[in-house]
């Protein structure tokens, strides 16, 4: 609403976003980078909806117990307990929904004016707006589409295809050692038995949350969550045997092949020059980011005014923008040309917070410091903030005089 990122305490304006681009191409090869080594790590364990997924799942089972419980209890007569559950259940949904779209707008608006106005009922459209959208994207996609949405809605698993080759380390299933496949029959010895390790339970099926059978190879479905290797782990085990019949392997690798390092791939260095290349960007941003700034316009008509004392006066405009969360005093100084005198800004400038305030001044300098037509002069904008620290911004302009 007020055209503001806050990122870590520090406010972003529109004419800084050049960073914001910065962050997410950095975050955007980084992604291709872990997808080229590890496959779909992020959709795993770190994507937003996985995570949501995982604690709408997490609170249904606490509150309702287990999938076969869950099934029974859909499947019971209306009663009493079965809406005291269900309504438990919906209310902290929608609790943590609701926290969601609110954290999302504190990073464009103050959160202490957010939560203020919130709890005042005095929140204004756009910010109502988006937080019942977040609401309702939240409880929708987290709550009942869970999983799907990675599979029909997610373009990036459309996409996961150009990321992955055979060098990429992901759930594998280990074809020469589980085929074929058969049940374990009594009575049979281990080394009698002529098929391979996978017994064909299908619990690398049944724990997928798309349903991907990892058997027949990497699916677009898969995000690479593990499941499937915890439970064909578990299974081994119970029959003494191997772990590891689905693992984090490359295709590579499972062929027989010698594992290339990872120096050794092209992409590698081409990924981690962009992402460094990125990084040098956010740092000079982030360090060259100023609390205050000034823009310095002189006034074309006219451009000089010659004084009944000798002395040569130019107009200027000067625009304070305040990046801070406070309003500021702004004192505002010229320099750069000997006897300078700044008339209109004898008192400070309130500029008020992530706001533009405009000042007009009038410079006046000696006629025998006016050595050229036009000589270069800097403007000063000082302030001191809440903790007392000391702000600092300057503009240079120049100063029009007679020939």
């Amino acid at each position: 609403p007020h055209r503001q990122f806050h990122l870590l305490g520090v406010t972003i304006l529109p004419q800084d976003f050049w960073m914001l681009s910065l962050l997410l191409l950095f975050f955007a090869i980084l992604l291709a980078v872990i997808t080229a080594l590890a496959g779909r790590v992020w959709c795993g364990f770190f994507c937003f909806q996985t995570v949501w997924t995982d604690v709408f799942t997490w609170v249904e089972e606490k509150l309702e117990g287990s999938p076969q419980k869950r099934k029974k209890l859909d499947e019971a007569p209306l009663s009493f307990t079965k809406i005291r559950i269900k309504a438990t259940k919906h209310f902290i949904w929608l609790v943590v929904s609701a926290l969601t779209g609110i954290a999302f707008v504190s990073w464009f608006v103050d959160v202490y004016q957010l939560w203020s106005d919130l709890l005042s009922f005095n929140l204004g459209i756009t910010a109502l707006v988006t937080i019942l959208l977040f609401i309702g994207g939240t409880y929708g996609l987290a709550g009942f589409l869970r999983e799907q949405t990675c599979f029909w809605l997610c373009p990036y698993a459309r996409i996961q295809g150009v990321m992955v080759d055979n060098t990429t380390a992901v759930p594998t299933y280990d074809f020469y050692r589980g085929e074929p496949r058969g049940r374990v029959k009594k009575g049979v010895k281990e080394e009698e038995r002529t098929t391979g390790d996978c017994v064909d339970c299908n619990q690398c099926v049944a724990v997928c949350p798309t349903g991907v059978d990892i058997r027949h190879g990497q699916q677009e479905g898969c995000i690479t969550c593990a499941l499937c290797i915890d439970a064909c782990d578990s299974v081994m085990e119970k029959l003494d045997r191997p772990k590891g019949l689905i693992r984090y392997e490359s295709l590579d690798v499972l062929n027989g092949k010698e594992e290339r390092p990872l120096l050794k791939r092209p992409r590698v260095w081409v990924y981690s020059f962009v992402l460094l290349l990125s990084l040098a960007g956010i740092g000079y941003g982030m360090s060259s980011l100023e609390a205050i700034e000034i823009k310095v316009i002189h006034s074309r008509q006219p451009l000089y005014v010659l004084q009944s004392d000798g002395s040569v006066q130019n107009k200027y405009t000067i625009k304070i923008l305040n990046k801070m969360t406070e309003d500021l005093d702004v004192k505002i100084t010229a320099g750069g040309i000997d006897g300078v005198v700044v008339v209109g800004a004898d008192e400070p400038v309130t500029s008020r917070k992530g706001m533009v305030t405009p000042r007009t001044v009038f410079v006046r300098i000696p006629r025998n410091q006016v050595k050229t037509e036009s000589q270069p002069l800097t403007f000063y904008a000082e302030a001191i903030d809440g903790n007392g620290k000391k702000l600092r911004s300057e503009r240079v302009s120049v100063f029009i005089g007679p020939k």
